[in-house]
């Protein structure tokens, strides 16, 4: 094991452990070294990588913590993984979204306040019937993260939070190719929506599954 890994694997260790705390400053970096018996150079590089993925915060002059440890800030990492994506992987996302938003959907069903259903109903009465593609492919992000948030589960929301990004170039391309690309997807959403008003869970799930399914259709057969 590099020297460097095995720095990372007794600090980690000692946040699994409970040694260390969401919100715990870190020993200085001397005695922390000589505790774990790594040398300093190791443990800087080891603190340095455990700062990009959020696990800890380097604050000049104050010192080391261990972060929140909080899902959706610890997910950021998975963002910024992903928008690596190479173009022939949109399927593989558009797939991974085809198993967990129509769950995440149902959840929202039987939580979602009627506050909420009014901000989602008014968000698509100012989209209009006939809003550019760009338009409402923001819509459609802002639409179901708001449904995501809705269902009550925080890693379930950050993980389709990171996976919608890659999608959001094949969504483009459709509008601007399929004919019906944009009424089909304002269809969708009102449907979504009428079943969430509804508390109806499975139909709300059937409807996002739809939903998604047409644009991986669409993406599969224009590959």
């Amino acid at each position: 094991m590099a020297v460097t890994d095995e720095a990372i694997e007794k600090i980690k260790g000692m946040i699994v452990s409970g040694a260390l705390r969401p919100g715990d400053r870190l020993p200085k970096e001397s005695e922390l070294a000589a505790e774990l018996g790594l040398s300093r150079n190791s443990l800087r590089e080891a603190v340095r990588a455990l700062s990009l993925i959020r696990i800890l915060d380097v604050r000049q002059g104050d010192g080391t913590y261990v972060t929140s440890l909080d899902p959706q800030l610890l997910l950021e990492a998975l963002s910024f993984v992903v928008d690596f994506h190479r173009d022939d992987t949109v399927l593989e996302f558009l797939a991974v979204r085809r198993i967990l938003e129509p769950a995440a959907t149902a959840m929202a069903a039987l939580r979602i306040s009627e506050q909420q259903l009014d901000a989602l109903a008014a968000q698509l009465d100012r989209l209009g019937e006939g809003p550019s593609v760009e338009e409402l492919v923001a819509c459609d992000l802002e639409f179901h993260r708001g449904i995501v948030q809705s269902a009550g589960n925080s890693v379930l929301c950050s993980l389709l939070d990171g996976l919608s990004g890659p999608t959001t170039r094949a969504r483009i391309w459709r509008g601007l190719t399929q004919e019906d690309a944009v009424a089909r997807t304002l269809h969708e959403h009102r449907a979504i929506l009428a079943a969430l008003r509804d508390r109806d869970a499975e139909a709300a799930r059937s409807w996002a599954t739809v939903h998604i399914a047409s644009v991986e259709q669409w993406l599969r057969a224009s590959l």
